[in-house]
């Protein structure tokens, strides 16, 4: 028990309501259910338990969003030199320096201030007026003012704000589908359950965030906020760390490197420098460049583009991008664990199969128009079964393709009663209805009492079990034969046959009197069974065959029955053996024997909310890259705790599409196809753009620490690397970043999500192409000394063939093994645009003279342009020489 306590004393909270008689509950919350609490003791309660809210931790100010960006290693070294330049009065450069910590912290904290939003939905759930008894009447008080011990009277249509424990049940269902993914509704009464019942299996309770589908009733509240079962779901999502993705973790790691190793040369440069006796300035200004040429400044700028770029073609193909992030993680995805209901689902019931003494109709087997309306006027039994389940019912539907109110299992009747052309107004105006007789949880049955041109027609219809073994006949050919033992065993086997395909049950019945009896459900004769389903998406079978031939595993996780998530399994192509079932009872023991069992699971069926989060955490420790699918309040922690949470746009709940990374616009499980295709398509650029500006930060680094090493001047100044590097780093990267990518990208397993963006071969790769930049600038310094220009023009030259070897680089990118003209590269119309527009950047400043001051240039001469022609394209024409030399040695690799 859990103790609250009040000036008179503690009040005892019960854990475990759903086992107790209400006699006994009332006892312990100290209220009656004829008066209901007091608004004296409502208000002591409410100072004592707080507001029925469901609260959310303290959100992040905007203050400490800023302060982030410049949380990491990368800027700690920039600020660095930003102070050594201050503090030897080069404020140029100091000030240069500061300017693109200034740029890339907005843009870091722009999109990091779209925070998770998912508390803020879950609060909403609860924005509702309630009926309350206080003192004997029934008023309406705001929902977030329940306490424990309050009497709340319910009824259809109403969502539930609190926890309760029913008293008082009549023809009561809830919709729990959001909270424990039953996709039907849960019968209700207030009879107590077991305590280690779960969450679905819990009948005496309603749960706050739920919503009454049919029927009446009354209930004392045993939790609010935090307290109740929403409210610990939002716990849940509160303390799930959703991280870093594997792509923010790998660029981290790489600038860590990058900081630790420009560190060591820095200091190892400048221990040499005043060891062999040079200038003290130089020196220190030698190492300020150097950690300017050794970070890729532009490096966060163009992976947010990058991102970005994904992000805007999947808006295009109905996926909206939460977090930029989210594009590259799914491309490195390894498994997807889906909801069922409303993801493989249509999350609508539809009728499947009907059975009649005459024969078995499946429904999708064909056009339901063609089935339904040609078997329906030549089957007296069938249009029979149609006609008790169109009349005993107590739906509205105007049309076959509207929504419907009331049962979505009676919605499903009337739908199908339309299919065949059977209108429940016409019928009611053939067989008058005279009384309804509401469905009893006790009889599992219903009835309607119609006039017959004979008489009276009492319609029936329920659970199979006990209409079967109350009934004395069953209709054959339009007559009435007796009902033996072996006729009711066969109904009992059908029965079991369609249940063990995933499909709720429903029979009908029929009693024809002269007049009408006392008991409507005694001597009844069996019309037939009605199947019912939430069927799979037409497209989810062609989707996971897509996802499986791409290596990734898709793994379904349901709140729903074992044998309605094996039948919807069997639907989509999921393995459904019976080791690959798993019921969720079953996972903690299952996870002991260790992560191989995961892999041999393909369904998990009856789990709740904090297994499906268990579960998510178990395949992150296996070593996937998850993502998960969802679109209802149960689903939310397993969102934000996966690598990448992918929501349902359309029927998804607000916590849902909060929590999650990606919103699919149109809930159409292909969309995740296309957006795996795209985030490998995005790595492969993102690996591209970083081997670039690497291999150019690269060359940097060289030139600076070889001019100090041989006791020569600096070849290039700090001001002009960091112009070098916004301009060259920048739009050629983010060029690159534009590519279409591989038509068969998803015909390969997905990638180790533990390869880094740049193996050996890629470093390789960089080194040397650094070492021929760098060999190209000192070319074209000696020359110039050999030609005698002066110091500033020397550097003019050096800062310009440097440049330009950097934008021509961006062609020895193409895979090995296509054409030197025709490729991804030459066929990127962004790379022309980002090539043209650099030449601009980089030739103008020259000729301009307070920019020409600030870089230290002048006006380059027309033999000053020969020399930079030269150097700048020999790295170029060297390369692709190379290349064509290897392509016939080794096998194409792109």
């Amino acid at each position: 028990m859990v103790n609250v306590h009040f000036a008179n004393g503690p009040l005892r909270l019960p854990e475990t309501p759903h086992a107790l008689t209400p006699e006994a509950l009332t006892a312990m919350l100290g209220v009656s259910e004829e008066v209901g609490l007091s608004r004296e003791d409502a208000e002591k309660r409410r100072r004592a338990v707080g507001s029925n809210a469901i609260e959310a931790r303290p959100a992040a100010t905007w203050f400490k969003l800023l302060l982030h960006q410049f949380m990491t290693p990368v800027v700690y070294l920039l600020a660095g030199a930003a102070g050594l330049a201050f503090y030897f009065n080069e404020l140029e450069e100091g000030g240069a320096i500061v300017a693109v910590l200034a740029v890339n912290a907005v843009i870091g904290f722009y999109t990091e201030l779209k925070a998770v939003r998912s508390i803020e939905a879950l609060r909403a759930l609860g924005a509702h007026t309630v009926r309350v008894l206080r003192n004997r009447v029934v008023s309406r008080v705001p929902a977030e003012d329940l306490v424990p011990g309050d009497v709340v009277v319910i009824e259809a249509g109403e969502a539930v704000c609190a926890d309760l424990r029913l008293i008082e049940a009549s023809r009561l269902a809830a919709d729990e589908s959001t909270l424990t993914g039953e996709s039907v509704p849960v019968e209700k009464d207030v009879q107590s359950v077991s305590q280690d019942a779960r969450l679905s299996e819990r009948r005496s309770m309603l749960f706050k965030g739920t919503t009454i589908t049919r029927g009446s009733g009354r209930g004392v509240v045993t939790a609010t906020g935090l307290a109740t079962e929403l409210g610990k779901v939002s716990r849940l999502i509160m303390e799930v760390d959703a991280g870093n993705s594997p792509m923010e973790r790998k660029l981290s790691r790489l600038s860590t490197q990058l900081v630790g190793a420009t560190l060591v040369v820095a200091c190892a440069i400048a221990a040499l420098g005043l060891v062999s006796g040079q200038d003290e300035l130089l020196v220190i200004e030698a190492a300020i460049a150097l950690a300017v040429a050794a970070i890729p400044e532009g490096l966060p700028i163009v992976a947010t583009l990058a991102l970005a770029r994904g992000m805007w073609r999947m808006a295009e193909q109905n996926a909206l991008i939460e977090r930029l992030s989210a594009v590259e993680t799914l491309g490195a995805t390894t498994v997807i664990l889906t909801d069922k209901t409303g993801t493989l689902t249509e999350n609508r019931m539809t009728v499947q199969q009907l059975l009649t003494s005459s024969g078995e109709v499946v429904v999708n087997a064909n056009p339901p128009e063609n089935t339904l309306l040609l078997r329906a006027g030549a089957d007296q039994e069938l249009s029979l079964l149609l006609t008790v389940a169109v009349l005993c019912n107590d739906a509205d539907l105007e049309n076959a393709d509207a929504e419907g109110t009331g049962d979505p299992m009676e919605i499903a009747l009337l739908r199908a009663g339309l299919t065949a052309n059977m209108n429940r107004s016409d019928l009611l105006f053939k067989y008058p209805l005279l009384r309804k007789h509401a469905f009893n949880p006790t009889t599992k049955m219903m009835g309607t009492v119609h006039s017959s041109r004979d008489g009276i027609l009492i319609a029936v219809k329920g659970a199979p079990e006990p209409i079967i073994n109350s009934a004395t006949g069953v209709m054959h050919e339009g007559s009435e034969i007796r009902f033996d033992e072996e006729t009711r065993s066969k109904w009992n086997n059908s029965v079991g046959r369609l249940a063990d395909h995933g499909l709720r049950v429903l029979a009908c019945a029929v009693r024809h009197q002269p007049q009408e009896p006392d008991d409507p459900f005694h001597k009844l004769v069996l019309v037939g069974l009605i199947g019912l389903q939430d069927p799979a998406r037409a497209d989810v079978p062609e989707a996971i065959r897509d996802c499986q031939n791409a290596g990734i595993r898709v793994v379904m996780v349901t709140g729903d029955h074992v044998a309605t998530a094996r039948s919807i399994g069997r639907a989509v192509g999921l393995d459904t053996s019976e080791g690959n079932v798993v019921e969720g009872r079953e996972l903690h023991e299952m996870l002991r024997t260790g992560a191989p069992a995961l892999r041999d699971v393909g369904i998990f069926a009856r789990v709740d909310p904090s297994e499906k989060l268990t579960l998510v955490r178990a395949y992150q420790n296996a070593g996937d890259i998850v993502a998960m699918t969802g679109d209802g309040v149960n689903d939310a922690p397993a969102l934000r705790q996966a690598d990448i949470g992918v929501s349902m746009g359309l029927r998804g709940t607000d916590v849902a599409r909060e929590a999650a990374a990606m919103i699919l616009l149109d809930d159409r499980f292909s969309t995740i196809v296309k957006a795996i295709r795209e985030g490998r398509i995005i790595f492969a650029n993102i690996r591209r753009l970083v081997a670039y500006l690497l291999s150019c930060n690269l060359s940097e680094l060289m030139v600076i620490g070889l001019a100090v090493a041989g006791s020569l001047p600096l070849p290039l100044l700090p001001l002009q690397i960091l112009y070098l590097n916004l301009v060259t780093d920048v739009f050629p990267a983010f060029a690159l970043a534009m590519g279409e990518g591989e038509h068969r990208v998803l015909n390969r397993p997905p990638r180790d999500p533990k390869e880094a963006i740049l193996g050996r071969a890629q470093w390789r790769a960089v080194i040397l192409h650094a070492m021929a930049l760098s060999a190209a600038t000192f070319a074209a310094l000696g020359i110039g000394k050999w030609l005698g220009f002066d110091q500033r023009a020397s550097v003019t030259v050096t800062f310009l063939t440097l440049a330009f070897a950097q934008l021509w680089h961006v062609f020895n990118l193409r895979s090995r093994g296509t054409s030197i003209f025709v490729n991804e590269m030459t066929g990127n119309r962004w790379l022309w645009f980002a090539l043209g527009l650099c030449t601009l950047l980089l030739a103008l400043p020259p000729y301009v003279g307070p920019a020409a001051h600030l870089l230290q240039l002048v006006p380059p001469t027309a033999q000053m342009w020969l020399v930079v022609l030269f150097s700048s394209t020999a790295p170029l024409i060297a390369t692709q020489i190379v290349m064509l030399a290897l392509s016939g040695t080794r096998p194409n690799r792109s």
